[in-house]
């Protein structure tokens, strides 16, 4: 036993000197790393979490090829290229989307309202439903997602059929926007919003945050009865209070989505003499916002406006009706999740026509025109000659006038003597001969695509003095556009002189006007004399800062019906119809 146990600790010995000479001699002798070693121990960077935005704007219900209309090019002077259409949009999403781990689509408002025959007639649902099929993510309200008022926008965002025209398809519900629509700056009495006021999203470990808001003056551009009891409050207030409470949750990439703009004098990719409201709001907005994606105005950007902190910001817009594409790239810190700016790229695209459509929108138009097109080819009368909209509602329209004269035969048996339009109302021009060899035909669709709204027609008693005091407000407060005016009716005339203050370039506005020689079937109108007007609800809650309606009692009002009824009811009593001309107001100013 004892000469086996000596045995074993011997070797014991001799395996633990053997071990300890080995390590004695492997810390004598270095033994160099190859460069290539060096580098694997070298700990490394995480790179930048690349995030692509496609962001476009103002979509307006335009699933057709044939309706949203051309995008200037800069190759050619003066040439154009049709541009948009949802197949088209699709298509061109899925391609910039193409080899991009983290692409996300957004939006900045007006998804819906204001939109064509094919969408408008079914409440917006087929924009919605081809929305949801191009993989749009999150937008913000705008103002035209409240035409119909909160409780509507609340069945576009979580689905249900329509209350008052039900399901469209049999066994078919509608299911809502698989996207969030974000409302931030709308506000009840409890501080509440209808909507999220952000979303965040989290990719490869990095966050980030959406804002979104409509244009603080949503309640002049909506009816008022669909918005009681809710607030638009300042955009640049509201957004820079929740930057603290994304901060404090991590997010460090913030994007504010606000349907809110400006204009440039450049093509669809520059920034040439950027002017609007968005530029006092971009330069306001807290610096820890990496990126700015506008809407409303309906116009195409590329900018870099400077942040409170004097960086560089983009601030962007994609023109509208599903015309262009915006595409950020930004670049996060995998550590910090903050944003390199320095790194961030921005581009416009335009949709062109030329790529395949993809079907499966194909199939979504011909799903909802399977019961649209009966109904809006149907012929409700004839014109002469084409009637169109001018100056971008700041001079007077033969079509806003046409308008007018519909509503005011249409509301004669309340004792109407003068009907007014507004031009915001008006949402498409009437074409002779389009399409090619339907001369001067008008369809239901074509009329439904002008006046889009289903507004209501009131007659109210007004004092000569608050008809000129209304002609007067189409002299618009900062912050729109400079004038709106109005469609009226035959018989009604009168002189418009305005000044326009051009002192700051970003946000004209009319500084000064004066109304005068107004005659009513030329006699002229008499300060004290009550006369009866007619308007549509809009107006007469006191839409687009024509303030003065609602002076009147809403009990005085005498109902005149839907105004698309008056328009085509018209159109077929006074077939064929012809311009009504625009010298009913008298312009006088520098290019009126």
């Amino acid at each position: 036993m004892r000469v086996v146990s000596g045995g074993a600790n011997r070797r014991l010995r001799f395996l633990s000197a053997g071990l300890a000479t080995a390590f004695a001699a492997s810390t004598l002798v270095a033994v160099p790393l190859t460069a290539e070693a060096k580098d694997q121990k070298k700990p490394r960077n995480k790179p930048d979490v690349q995030v692509q935005l496609l962001a476009f704007n103002d979509y307006h219900g335009h699933l057709e090829s044939t309706t949203p209309g051309t995008v200037p090019l800069p190759t050619v002077p003066a040439s154009s290229a049709f541009a948009g259409g949802s197949e088209y949009l699709s298509t061109h999403l899925t391609a910039l989307r193409a080899g991009h781990r983290n692409s996300l689509t957004v939006a900045a408002g007006d998804l819906i309202g204001g939109s064509p025959f094919l969408s408008g007639l079914f409440h917006d649902e087929p924009s919605v439903e081809s929305l949801n099929a191009m993989g749009l993510d999150v937008s913000s309200v705008g103002n035209h997602e409240f035409d119909e008022g909160v409780t509507e926008l609340l069945r576009m965002q979580r689905g249900g059929c329509h209350p008052t025209a039900g399901c469209y398809f049999d066994g078919e519900t509608f299911e809502g926007a698989d996207f969030k629509w974000l409302a931030a700056n709308v506000k009840n009495a409890r501080g509440k919003t209808p909507l999220p006021p952000y979303w965040v999203k989290t990719m490869q470990g990095a966050k980030v945050g959406f804002i979104g808001m409509t244009l603080e003056g949503t309640d002049a551009l909506v009816a008022q009865s669909g918005i009681q009891g809710w607030d638009f409050k300042d955009e640049v207030e509201t957004a820079n209070a929740l930057v603290p409470e994304l901060r404090r949750s991590g997010v460090q990439a913030i994007v504010v989505l606000l349907h809110e703009g400006g204009a440039q004098t450049g093509f669809y990719d520059q920034c040439v003499g950027i002017s609007g409201p968005i530029v006092a709001i971009a330069e306001s907005l807290d610096p820890e916002i990496d990126a700015v994606i506008t809407g409303h105005t309906h116009q195409p950007y590329n900018c870099s406006i400077p942040d409170p902190a004097g960086n560089p910001r983009p601030v962007t817009s994609a023109f509208s009706f599903g015309r262009i594409i915006s595409e950020l790239n930004l670049f996060l810190n995998p550590k910090t999740g903050e944003v390199n700016r320095a790194k961030t790229t921005v581009a416009n695209h335009v949709v062109t026509q030329d790529v395949a459509k993809d079907s499966v929108l194909t199939g979504i138009i011909t799903k909802w025109k399977s019961i649209s097109d009966a109904v809006g080819a149907r012929v409700i009368g004839q014109i002469t000659e084409s009637m169109t909209r001018r100056g971008d509602r700041q001079q007077e329209s033969d079509l806003s006038n046409l308008i007018a004269d519909a509503q005011l035969w249409a509301t004669a048996g309340s004792g109407a003597q003068i009907a007014l339009m507004n031009p915001g109302g008006v949402r498409a021009d009437l074409i002779f001969d389009s399409p090619p060899g339907t001369g001067g035909e008008v369809t239901f669709a074509e009329a439904f695509n002008v006046q889009t709204f289903g507004n209501l027609l009131s007659t109210i008693p007004m004092t000569g003095d608050q008809v000129v005091r209304v002609l007067r407000q189409q002299c618009q407060p900062p912050g729109g556009r400079p004038t709106l005016i109005l469609g009226v009716s035959s018989g009604l005339t009168f002189d418009f002189n305005r000044t326009i203050d051009t002192s700051v370039p970003t946000a004209p506005f009319c500084s000064s006007v004066t109304v005068s020689n107004v005659q009513l079937n030329g006699v002229p109108l008499d300060p004290s004399a009550t006369y009866q007007v007619t308007i549509n609800n809009f107006l007469a809650d006191g839409g687009d800062n024509f303030t003065v309606f609602r002076e009147v009692d809403p009990s005085l009002r005498v109902g005149g019906g839907v105004d698309l009824d008056a328009f085509e009811a018209y159109l077929t009593e006074f077939s064929p119809v012809s311009s009504p001309g625009i010298d009913r107001i008298n312009e006088l100013y520098p290019g009126g």
